[in-house]
């Protein structure tokens, strides 16, 4: 019996090649039949029409078709309906009991109205005492501005002041001709530091000079600038008074330069270099301030704005946020109280009902199933030798065994699977193919018959795959060229569903093709 199941299933599954072969086989037998003597027979070669088919059994199935349960167990409320009803999409087929989920859908559906509510409101704009108070502190911040900036140019005279000083009246004590050609009066154990020490102070008088300048004619549309260079000359100063102390330190006392005198000006060294640190710290705190001050600014004036605008959209954001959240607590109860439903997904007929009321439900359980109607399909399931023939969209001709070979309906290939399904040991694809229209005659369950075009063209030249001859994977024919046979070497393209093997190259209309001979 296995034997027999395995033969039956090998049949179908090649019954598209067999059906060629066994055309090809009548077509030959034909031409052999149709010589009317003499040596050989012959065939005149001519255009004509080609078409390539797959011929294939199926089954009629609903385009959708559902099964359909509760999410969650409890007592059947409801169960409308019957088998072979025709329901519509949305429609409710069956409820668990669910007065508490009903409520608290209720609830958090007044709650999303509160919150719109709120977020009205919020949106309505701000109350003038608000903008008043926004209005004050612009104006409380623009004084602080003010004040800021007086400061940040005090600490800058100031810095140029400690600087002059520094230099002019401190490191000057011992440097001789400063403002020209300065020259430390003692002697520096460290002749590379020397003359660092009277090259930066040469450097620092013409600084001095065109910073005293600039401080002249300082004002706040060009304070940024005057703020750069004074910390730029302080960080100078800073270290050509550390360069001095460090000559200081490799001084070696004289008769007229006692160390004594050394130490005297250490020490007011020191005191030069405190005070251009402190400087340096007023005036990088002056900076800060002032920069603070316009942040506090531009933070007053642009809450202002957003008063004056008619709302705070921060305020307006957070309402926002929470007519989300309160959507969301509705969207969570509404999708409680759906567990306790069956609602139809599409419009159809209802070939399953086990729902009855009273009763307890399991969840997860197949209740009801749900077919499409009027949209049919076909499943097919191709062998793997002729798969690769079809295509999305290929046209066929069908007949059901039910209305037999007279009653032809129209469909089309609609998928194919990409993996192979093995039946009866046999590689196959399964293929669904869609009716082109509705029909009232189209059930499911019925046993379909398909032809599958995959090919048709006008005006090709074919002939029966018999004829040709195949040499070291190379194809001939034999022709006739003035009474006499010889081989001609031709291209093939496909294999219609009469048999016959498309030529693309080395045959033309009217060339005589010898079908045998001795």
């Amino acid at each position: 019996m296995k034997i027999l199941n395995t033969a039956i299933a090998y049949v179908r599954a090649h019954v598209a090649l067999f059906s060629v072969l066994a055309v090809g086989v009548i077509a030959l037998v034909w031409l052999l039949g149709s010589r009317g003597g003499g040596d050989s027979e012959t065939l005149l070669v001519k255009r004509g029409d080609f078409l390539q088919e797959v011929s294939v059994s199926g089954t009629v199935i609903a385009a959708r078709e559902v099964d359909l349960g509760f999410t969650q167990s409890g007592r059947v409320s409801r169960a409308s309906g019957k088998v072979g009803d025709r329901v519509a999409a949305g429609a409710l087929l069956a409820a668990l009991e669910n007065g508490d989920l009903r409520a608290s859908v209720k609830q958090k559906e007044a709650a999303l109205e509160r919150e719109k509510t709120s977020l009205a409101i919020v949106k309505e704009g701000t109350r003038p005492e608000e903008i008043a108070i926004a209005r004050s502190e612009v104006e409380s911040d623009e004084v602080a501005l003010r004040q800021a900036r007086e400061a940040l140019i005090d600490s800058v005279q100031d810095a140029f002041t400690n600087s002059d000083d520094s230099i002019r009246n401190t490191l000057d004590q011992f440097i001789d001709t400063p403002s020209t050609n300065p020259q430390i009066d003692f002697i520096v154990n460290d002749a590379e530091l020397e003359n660092r020490v009277e090259n930066e102070r040469r450097a620092a008088e013409v600084m001095l000079i065109e910073w005293q300048e600039e401080v002249g004619a300082l004002a706040i549309a060009t304070l940024s600038a005057t703020v750069s260079n004074a910390q730029a000359h302080l960080s100078a100063i800073s270290l050509l008074l550390t360069d001095a102390n460090a000559a200081l330190n490799k001084a070696v006392p004289t008769g007229s330069i006692t160390q004594t005198i050394v130490d005297g000006y250490k020490t007011d060294i020191a005191t030069a270099r405190s005070s251009i640190n402190s400087a340096i710290s007023s005036l990088t705190s002056a900076i800060t301030a002032e920069k603070s001050a316009v942040s506090a600014l531009a933070t007053s004036q642009k809450n202002l704005a957003l008063k004056q605008a008619g709302s705070r959209p921060s305020d307006v954001l957070a309402q926002e946020a929470d007519v989300k959240a309160a959507a969301a607590d509705l969207l969570s109860a509404q999708a409680q109280l759906a567990k306790t439903l069956i609602v139809a997904p599409f419009s159809g007929l209802v070939t399953k009902m086990d729902v009855k009321v009273g009763e307890i439900a399991s969840p997860n359980t197949s209740e009801i199933t749900l077919m499409s109607q009027g949209a049919f399909q076909i499943e097919s399931f191709v062998p793997e030798i002729n798969v690769a023939l079809l295509s999305l969209g290929d046209t066929a001709h069908v007949t059901l065994d039910a209305y037999g070979d007279d009653a032809i309906f129209e469909a089309r290939v609609i998928s194919i699977d990409p993996a192979q399904t093995v039946r009866d040991g046999v590689s196959t694809y399964r293929v669904r193919l869609q009716f082109d229209g509705a029909d009232p005659r189209i059930r499911v369950g019925m046993t379909a018959n398909v032809r599958i075009v995959t090919d048709t063209r006008e005006n090709v030249i074919s002939i029966p795959q018999g004829l040709l001859i195949e040499r070291e994977g190379k194809y001939f024919v034999r022709v006739d060229r003035g009474g006499e046979g010889i081989e001609r070497q031709v291209s093939v393209g496909g294999v219609s569903s009469l048999g016959n093997i498309e030529i693309t190259s080395g045959l033309s209309e009217g060339d005589i093709v010898i079908l045998s001979g001795e």
